[in-house]
């Protein structure tokens, strides 16, 4: 695949749009008391997230998540230790991850959720038998 002039100046036109939007990272540091990625806006702006609930950093050690990369365009995050990557503006939306990531993520809180509506169903489905086994092919 060849890249020519023009893709060059078009991904640049790109950048600088998504810059104008959404601003872009000057600054990133991690939080090791509250194990959190800090970052700073252009803007002034500063957020954070939990290493817990972004893919590829999740159980990463203190030294791993302290070695972060802002890419040139300050629209990414690299950790280079740990080979995970994470663009800023969808941080700042509460995205995460991939779609199959965030997925995950969302079954697992709603596995774990303890409501009353859940033990109810589940004592009538017990009385009922329990849950209904898998039928396997013969």
């Amino acid at each position: 695949m060849n890249i020519t002039d023009a893709d060059v100046e078009a991904a640049e036109v790109r950048m600088r749009q998504r810059q104008a939007e959404n601003g872009f990272a000057i600054a990133a540091r991690y939080d090791n008391r509250a194990r959190r990625i800090v970052v700073s806006m252009n803007t002034g702006i500063e957020f954070s997230f939990s290493v817990e609930q972004a893919q590829g950093l999740v159980g990463a050690s203190a030294a791993d998540l302290s070695n972060i990369e802002i890419s040139p365009s300050g629209l990414g995050l690299h950790w280079p230790s740990l080979d995970a990557d994470l663009l800023v503006a969808p941080l700042m939306h509460g995205v995460f991850g991939t779609k199959i990531w965030m997925a995950s993520l969302m079954g697992k809180s709603g596995g774990q959720a303890r409501t009353k509506a859940k033990a109810a169903a589940a004592r009538k489905n017990g009385k009922r038998g329990g849950r209904p086994r898998k039928k396997v092919p013969a």
